[in-house]
């Protein structure tokens, strides 16, 4: 009887968890032949595309997906979200409903494997929750006939490795971390204030497309409008000198006292420095990943 055929997936985010996965993977497991994809919203941050372009240096091809031809959309950028946005009758994406996600990321990906699939393949999906972690947190499914892999709690794989494993491979962690907690389109949800500040800071043409986005036609039956960084607080918000001083400084609090945090916990054996982007989620007293889509972030 002949080997059934299995097709290994893995997907980037362009996050450190899902590169160091796709390293891991190709160093542990040198036998598996995996296809790597990128699913490209045309929203991503510069400094993610980079990152992406050096995995594929290490890795070897990844697949680019993309919604637009999904949709039926020609080019980039505002047009593509101004699209989906009618499709979903003006309101923009939020916590409670994650139309981007599956829209611009899950939908791509199952077109993809639906190929696979039709050839009579199984299809095995590598994905970076780590040990240290909850399998399910953020982790939206599909309804295919797709096993979900996780190499990093199979082996136990906590957070503190995942440098170690990016830096043995010659790549030191996405240069947005510098800024910024995670991947994910310039106009996620679930960036926290001082992620916006930011954005505006190193992206002011990104900030004030999130910005164009909030003045459009967003506003439901009822005539409330949703904004991108909850009720009642508009991007433009951010205009204000004393606003923005406002939340550095609350920002700022946090820090220090999750550094204090840290020194007391290092009597009792923990040692780790604090990384400011990376613990961001520690430091704000939030589950990892602040509740975003393990397929945006990871």
């Amino acid at each position: 009887m002949p080997a059934k055929k299995v097709k290994h997936v893995l997907g980037l985010s362009g996050g450190k968890d899902s590169s160091a996965l796709a390293l891991y993977v190709k160093e542990t497991r040198p036998d598996l032949d995996v296809e790597y994809f990128f699913t490209d919203t045309g929203y991503e941050l510069p400094e993610t595309n980079e990152f992406i372009d050096q995995l594929e240096e290490k890795l070897g091809y990844i697949h680019r997906l993309n919604a637009r031809s999904l949709n039926n959309i020609e080019g980039r950028g505002e047009l593509e979200f101004k699209s989906l946005l009618k499709k979903h009758q003006n309101y923009l994406p939020s916590q409670r409903d994650r139309w981007c996600t599956v829209q611009m990321k899950l939908k791509p990906f199952e077109q993809w494997v639906d190929g696979f699939i039709a050839d009579g393949y199984s299809v095995k999906n590598y994905v970076g929750i780590r040990a240290d972690e909850p399998a399910r947190v953020g982790f939206m499914t599909i309804e295919k006939p797709i096993e979900s892999i996780m190499p990093f709690r199979e082996d136990g794989i906590v957070k503190s490795d995942i440098e170690n494993i990016l830096q043995r491979n010659g790549l030191e962690l996405p240069a947005y971390y510098s800024w910024r907690s995670r991947s994910g389109c310039s106009f996620c949800f679930f960036q926290k204030k001082i992620e916006w500040v930011r954005l505006q800071e190193k992206h002011p043409d990104l900030f004030e497309q999130a910005k164009a986005f909030e003045k459009g036609e967003n506003n439901n039956v009822t005539g409330e409008r949703f904004y991108w960084m909850g009720k009642g607080e508009p991007l433009e918000t951010l205009e204000d000198p004393e606003k923005i001083a406002s939340i550095i400084a609350n920002h700022e609090k946090k820090v220090e006292r999750f550094k204090k945090k840290r020194r007391r916990n290092a009597l009792l054996g923990d040692i780790g420095g604090v990384c400011e982007m990376t613990d961001l989620d520690e430091i704000y007293d939030d589950v990892e990943g602040g509740g975003a889509c393990v397929t945006c972030y990871k």
